[in-house]
């Protein structure tokens, strides 16, 4: 399986992706298997969608301090109140950083590769990363939610 980053304005990226019926299939595996190597390569990037890929499917993979997440289907179901304004980055929008407001701490239940069902409460960068894949898989970018405020950066390298 070959796959690569899709880009803005690649209309994959703004459709709602479909739910994954059986995590253990064959092609599930394999593409849990080429995303998390994709993300781990990537020495730039904290989480990749499937969408980002080209595949219309609700998986996500997260990399941050030496663990891997992957979210097969996974739903938000808590999220704190209070919002903090941090600068983002995306494989889709290369060199591209702005300010994104986004919940502290969200709780996330998913299936793992195994099919088992996962919930983990995320503080920080990683309650970040899972909002900033699970709405790729809801079709919204990051540039949906750019805050009012200036623009931080846009690197034009």
């Amino acid at each position: 399986m070959k796959l690569k980053i899709r880009k803005n304005p690649d209309p994959i990226l703004r459709q709602k992706a479909a739910k994954i019926k059986f995590p253990l299939d064959k092609k599930t595996q394999e593409l849990v298997l080429v995303m998390s190597e994709m993300l781990i390569s990537n020495k730039n990037a904290i989480g990749l969608a499937a969408p980002q890929v080209g595949e219309s499917l609700r998986l996500c993979v997260i990399n941050l301090d030496g663990e891997l997440y992957v979210a097969i289907n996974p739903k938000i179901t808590a999220k704190s109140r209070k919002k903090i304004v941090s600068e983002e980055g995306c494989l889709s929008f290369p060199n591209e950083f702005y300010p994104v407001s986004r919940c502290e701490d969200v709780q996330v239940r998913f299936s793992d590769p195994d099919g088992k069902p996962r919930k983990v409460r995320a503080r920080g960068l990683l309650a970040r990363a899972f909002q900033h894949e699970i709405d790729h898989l809801d079709g919204i970018l990051f540039i949906d939610k750019i805050t009012k405020s200036k623009t931080i950066s846009k690197s034009t390298n």
